[in-house]
């Protein structure tokens, strides 16, 4: 019974977008908005 419960909750999950940006994550790169954030863009001229 619990085996049907889990396959019918699968048929429901979505796949996570941006498995690719991973590996950067676990390297501890911010990200804002979707962007991966550097050194340079935060001396930017006020």
């Amino acid at each position: 019974m619990v085996f049907k419960l889990i396959i019918a909750a699968a048929k429901s999950w979505r796949r996570l977008k941006g498995e690719n940006r991973l590996p950067m994550i676990i390297a501890g790169v911010k990200f804002t908005d979707g962007v991966a954030v550097t050194a340079a863009a935060d001396q930017r001229a006020a």
